[in-house]
């Protein structure tokens, strides 16, 4: 049983065989003290080695000049190598069909001008309702790309009424429905608003089974949620690194693509230099002939002073592990939801929306409140608290596991206790 007392959340936080990593991160203060910081669902905290690294990059940029890209232990030529596999192993890929570029929502559309290719009857994209808007816009102007009307070829699926998730057995429903008329399945990993973790293992298996292909956005999954990107058969799937994988503001982006396409150099895509063969790179000849994998959609030279932060979040995940962080993950927000759960029963008027099975949830817990919910939200802000406001009525708190502890948890279910509206 959880105990709601501040001698059982130190008690937690004693037993945690991940309670060391906290201190690889620098917190924002509030009168002195640590905040309470519950938003790594939108931006994570900066470790404390990223400064280390960006001045080994400025030295060696000092140090050489041009001829960095070739020199050192980290030549700028290759940097997007030095990411494949750890990045891999979050996403549950193979190393080539990883690669870290660009940033999201470039990623997403160049990875739908070779996965989104409408033809006669076979041009709908199915999605989730109430995506992330950068997903809803990318679905729209790629149909208007295409000539094609967005309001008749994508299709959302929708919440039964009174209801706050999507089912399972709905998504498939949809997709089966469409059949031979669907291109794309394209959905989020984890539904930004409502904290929802979709089932990708069946929903990328009903795709195949109609013959479309199936794409995912990770921005809330990748570093959050266990994920079996090659082992599910998924054609494509784009993430940001500064949600859990706290690589900064604006961090770099990775893309995964299935080795079944990673080695067609026929696939259409639009290119650049840098996924141009690397045998030939410098060349400088006409005839584009893609990189093996992932890296072959590549368009520009590596972010180096972007990159680097980014390098330093991986190590700390290879070191923690995504099956540790995970057990940690699910304790936390078990305990979260046990404290709320508290609350409501004593009358407090919100609702938890995030589904309550381990296995459709990631960190982040999703509040819906009353009309008063900004006021709420305000007074967590005031009191040291960093949550995440969503329009129109959504406070969501993410514990994450890397740097959060269970008394961060316990003390913000005591403010929330507090409140008076």
């Amino acid at each position: 049983m959880l105990k709601n007392t501040l001698s059982y959340a130190r008690e937690l936080d004693a037993q945690d065989p991940l309670k060391d990593f906290r201190k690889e991160f620098y917190f924002p203060q509030h009168n002195g003290e640590d905040c309470i910081y519950l938003c790594g669902n939108s931006l994570g905290l900066q470790p404390k080695g990223v400064k280390a690294a960006l001045d080994s990059e400025l030295a060696h940029w000092q140090e050489h000049g041009v001829e960095g890209h070739f020199r050192g232990d980290m030549p700028w030529m290759y940097y997007h190598r030095f990411f494949s596999e750890q990045a891999a192993r979050i996403v549950g890929a193979k190393p080539g069909e990883v690669v870290i570029m660009n940033t999201l929502t470039t990623n997403l559309h160049l990875m739908m001008v070779s996965f989104y290719r409408p033809k006669g009857k076979r041009n709908k994209i199915i999605m989730e309702g109430g995506a992330f808007p950068s997903d809803q816009y990318a679905m729209e102007t790629q149909a208007r790309y295409h000539g094609l009307n967005p309001e008749e070829v994508v299709i959302e699926v929708e919440p039964r009424e009174g209801e706050h998730c999507l089912r399972t057995e709905d998504i498939l429903d949809v997709i089966r429905k469409h059949g031979d008329e669907v291109a794309l399945v394209m959905f989020g990993g984890v539904n930004y608003y409502t904290g929802q973790y979709y089932d990708l293992e069946t929903i990328a298996k009903t795709a195949r089974e109609v013959g479309a292909n199936i794409g995912y956005d990770l921005a809330h999954a990748a570093g959050n949620v266990p994920l079996k990107l090659h082992d599910w058969g998924v054609d494509f799937a784009v993430w940001c690194s500064y949600k859990y994988l706290n690589s900064g503001p604006g961090g770099p982006s990775g893309a995964f693509v299935h080795e079944k396409h990673g080695d067609n150099p026929d696939i259409p895509r639009f290119a650049g230099w840098w996924g141009h063969d690397e045998g030939e790179r410098f060349q400088m000849k006409k005839g584009f002939i893609p990189m093996k994998g992932a890296a072959g959609w590549q368009l520009s030279n590596a972010q180096i002073f972007a990159m680097a932060p980014h390098k330093v979040s991986l190590d700390i995940f290879e070191k923690a592990g995504m099956e540790a962080l995970r057990e940690k993950s699910l304790k936390l927000s078990a305990y979260l939801r046990s404290l709320l759960d508290d609350l409501v029963t004593q009358g407090r008027e919100f609702e938890i929306i995030t589904p309550k099975e381990d296995s459709d949830r990631g960190a982040q817990l999703s509040i819906l409140t009353g009309e008063g919910g900004k006021a709420l939200f305000d007074f967590l802000t005031e009191n040291g608290v960093v949550a995440d406001w969503r329009e129109p009525n959504v406070i969501r708190i993410a514990p994450v596991p890397l740097y959060n502890s269970f008394e961060d948890v316990y003390r913000f279910a005591g403010l929330l206790e507090r409140y008076k509206s």
